[in-house]
């Protein structure tokens, strides 16, 4: 049988845990794309900070022998953006960036996750007292401990809202 302790070893005094960075860095095959994500996070930046509300969709794919190649999610914004080339380009020489040519690739992808709004649900008065009767009444015991902290925290949260 095997114990939990063989997959999740327990910290050892004094170790800090390794961030995303410090992982990939200690890898040799992987520490060699670090320079290049950089270069192309910097690229993807510079691009969006000339056209803001158009590179929201937009990325850069490659950088490679001067040439730059984009992709976008759809042929219209690639018409679009093919119109800004020139004026990109020009950004781009002038941030340091030696880009030759600029290449746009269409490539659907699924969509990008937009924020989530959940509606609150509001509690009728007596449905509150219930709650609130109930966290009150259940017996104080280890088991009971979270129930009554969760429904003394809805009560105050539907309470205070």
């Amino acid at each position: 049988m095997l114990r939990q302790s063989q997959f999740h070893p327990a910290p050892q005094a004094g170790h800090k845990p390794k961030g995303a960075a410090d992982f990939l860095q200690s890898n040799d095959g992987l520490a060699a794309l670090l320079p290049a994500v950089a270069r192309m996070a910097a690229l993807q930046k510079d691009c969006a900070a000339l056209l803001p509300t158009m590179f929201e969709a937009c990325d850069v794919l490659q950088y490679d022998a001067d040439q730059l190649v984009l992709s976008t999610p759809n042929a219209a914004l690639a018409a679009k953006l093919k119109q800004q080339l020139p004026k990109l380009q020009a950004h781009l020489i002038k941030g340091g960036w030696q880009v030759n040519a600029i290449r746009i690739k269409v490539q659907v992808s699924k969509p990008r996750a937009s924020a989530v709004f959940t509606k609150q649900i509001e509690l009728p008065p007596q449905a509150l007292s219930a709650f609130d009767q109930l966290g009150k009444t259940l017996e104080n015991s280890p088991g009971n401990q979270t129930l009554i902290a969760a429904l003394k925290a809805m009560v105050a949260r539907h309470r205070a809202g």
